[in-house]
């Protein structure tokens, strides 16, 4: 296990660890939380060994394999699938020996090369390594591309990738969500509960922590305590200890009135003179309890859009993408006709690759519509968030400057924002996003994540929209603002149009979704956990297309003649054998045989998919009957029975949510089987 005792731990002149203590036993699934700067990095640099404990003890088990997610960018050309391989220490060090016992003609040694070569999975590596670059949003035709010819973000994807090949005792994750598209946040759950080993995550993504956690360490105030349970249950005790602790503190402060008032009054007095010093040396020995202080919540709100043109915008026919310089184009999405109404809270859903973004840029007019007609409302203001902050920011501008430029354009324009103009109202208004003091001198390159996203929301509050498009606003927030944003998105009064893999905010805010997919826009007819289950149903079809294909040229093979050579991953020398034809099969046999393994897989499969359809049909149940209890609420009802209708309506949102839950669970245990069927 990993144990901490008394823990001191410096960064600079900063204490980040004051006498700190936490245990993390074999197998858990850990989430590391804490505010910004709490010291939830430096742990992280502790346990990887890069930092050094200034005092206490610190002891994990050296024989434990480490794998973590390299925060350097890949420069090579070498293609994906090979650099993901790389990251399989295992099979690397195998593939040496190989090499080292060639070197020395020994054959024993070559033996045992070999054994430990496929012990080390070196037949099915590049299968598994496509496995995860697929499961990561990469396409079929991607896996062999060089590296270098993708983008950053695709790039922490392949890291990402490399760290997941890697056999690892123990795996550390710091944010590996930043740089991922829904479809690929559901498959890295997926993966990350079937990991064996010990995982230390570190995230402000709450369903995430919430899918994949069964621990949590809490970093305040330089300690360390240790919660059982996921993030959400981490929180509840959390408010149920504040709670006891302020109640503490205040029956602490009456005792320390009472003895301080006997001290003062009867210290002078030499009869009362030996009592009055006890109670001194009581109160100097008292452990003092804490006041529970408010943290210092960042909020925000949108303020009331000028107009509100009814629809915001309408599309005919129209198709998005993107023109080269030869002025060629590249269409994604085509013919789509729809109208965004005043009021919409739009979440945009489809898988990576599909056109999100692109639909997105176009409508914040950031790229050219193709072919077709987008008609805007009269007086419509769009505030944009890009997915890259950096694509509206300027980096060596501060953030004085950027509103000062802001306001000017704006009243060039003539559309100000009813904000005030002069450099002194401009401060005031960034201090309300936290930019005070030096900050607002600061250059914009130098900041944290979190930080340029506040200033870009800060600049979309200033221009007053009436139509919000967001993509993906919360890559670099903390939880605290993430809500924050959420309670301010959920009492604007304008449009929204978001895209994001954050589903809790998606939850909060989107009352409608439309899916990009297959070259279009549609409504999704379903909620959060339909899409969930739509995107495992369409990465099992991604897989089963793969292995299709990798099965292909061995049944070919089968039919051809067949040298025996021994394999290796790498170019080595191989003595060739006689060449054997390859035995007749019987085809009564054969079928004899495929019938035999279909009827044991159905009864294999038989007890899951009953499981599933009874869950299917008590779901079904659940939502009708909560649609009844829904619409009879409409009606004018005694205070005994609304309470009645509200308590049963809670229990058919819990049981609806451990149903999902479930269903999902079956689901995987399905899929699971028939792969090993494959």
């Amino acid at each position: 296990m990993i144990t901490l005792r008394n823990v001191t731990l410096r960064r600079g002149t900063k204490l980040v660890l004051d006498q700190a203590n936490a245990t993390i036993n074999p197998g858990e699934k850990v989430g590391l939380v804490g505010r910004n700067g709490a010291g939830k990095s430096s742990l992280f640099a502790l346990l990887q060994g890069k930092l050094h404990e200034d005092g206490g003890e610190f002891q994990w088990p050296r024989q434990w394999q480490l794998a973590q997610v390299s925060q350097d960018m890949p420069e090579t050309d070498q293609p994906c699938t090979e650099f993901v391989i790389d990251g399989d220490t295992r099979l690397a060090a195998a593939r040496a020996a190989v090499e080292l016992a060639e070197a020395s003609d020994d054959g024993e040694a070559m033996a045992h090369a070999y054994t430990d070569l496929h012990d080390a999975g070196a037949h099915d590596a590049p299968a598994r390594a496509q496995a995860l670059l697929l499961g990561l949003g990469f396409q079929v035709n991607e896996v062999d591309r060089p590296v270098n010819s993708f983008s950053g973000g695709w790039r922490m994807r392949l890291q990402l990738a490399r760290a997941l090949m890697c056999p690892s005792d123990l795996l550390m994750l710091d944010e590996p969500t930043n740089h991922l598209d829904l479809d690929a946040l559901v498959w890295l759950e997926s993966w990350l509960k079937r990991y064996a080993g010990t995982m230390v995550v570190i995230s402000h993504d709450r369903e995430f922590l919430d899918a994949i956690t069964s621990v949590t360490l809490h970093i305040d105030n330089a300690k360390i305590t240790r919660y059982g349970g996921n993030y959400s249950r981490f929180e509840d005790m959390r408010a149920e200890a504040l709670s006891q602790q302020q109640a503490s503190f205040s029956r602490q402060q009456d005792k320390i009135a009472h003895l301080q008032k006997f001290i003062a009054r009867f210290k002078a007095k030499a009869s009362k003179a030996k009592q009055a010093q006890s109670r001194v040396k009581a109160l100097e020995r008292m452990e003092k309890i804490g006041p529970v202080l408010a943290d210092a919540e960042f909020t925000f709100e949108f303020q009331e859009p000028a107009q509100l043109p009814n629809p915001m915008l309408s599309l005919r026919e129209a198709s998005f993408g993107y023109r080269a310089e030869d002025g060629s184009a590249t269409t994604i999405v085509h013919d789509v006709t729809r109208s965004v109404l005043a009021g919409q809270r739009l979440g945009i859903l489809g898988a990576n690759g599909q056109g999100k973004s692109t639909f997105v840029k176009t409508v914040a007019r950031d790229l050219a519509l193709l072919t077709g007609e987008l008609t805007e409302g009269k007086g419509l203001n769009i505030g944009y968030f890009a997915q890259q902050e950096l694509d509206v920011l300027r980096p060596d501008d501060t953030p004085l400057e950027h509103i000062i430029r802001l306001a000017r354009d704006l009243t060039a324009a003539g559309a100000l924002s009813g904000q005030g103009t002069r450099e002194q109202d401009l401060r005031n208004f960034l201090g309300r996003f936290q930019f005070s003091g030096d900050m607002v001198q600061q250059a914009v390159g130098s900041m944290s994540g979190g930080e340029k996203a506040r200033l870009v929301l800060c600049m979309i509050v200033w221009q007053r929209p009436n139509l919000l498009l967001l993509d993906e606003p919360t890559n670099h927030l903390d939880l605290a603002t993430r809500e924050a944003l959420a309670m301010a998105l959920n009492e604007f009064e304008g449009t929204v149009m978001l895209v994001s893999h954050d589903r809790a905010l998606l939850r909060s805010v989107c009352d409608e979704f439309w899916l990009v997919s297959h070259g279009g826009i549609e409504p999704f007819d379903g909620d959060l956990d339909d899409y969930q289950r739509y995107l495992l149903d369409m990465a099992k079809q991604k897989r089963e297309a793969v292995q299709a294909a990798q099965r292909a040229p061995a049944v070919k093979a089968k039919t051809e003649p067949v040298v025996a050579a021994v394999v290796s991953p790498q170019p080595v020398a191989a003595a060739p054998v006689a060449a054997a034809s390859a035995p007749a099969v019987n085809p009564a046999d054969q079928r004899r045989l495929e019938a035999q393994r279909r009827q044991q897989l159905a009864q294999k499969l038989k007890p899951h998919k009953k499981a599933l359809a009874d869950l299917d049909q008590r779901m079904a149940s659940l939502q009708t009957e909560g649609a009844a209890l829904q619409q009879k609420l409409l009606s004018a009802l005694p205070p005994a029975e609304l309470a009645q209708i509200g308590k049963r309506l809670k229990g058919i949102e819990d049981e609806t949510a451990a149903a999902e839950l479930r269903w999902l669970e079956l689901s995987e245990q399905i899929e699971a089987i028939e792969a090993e069927a494959d």
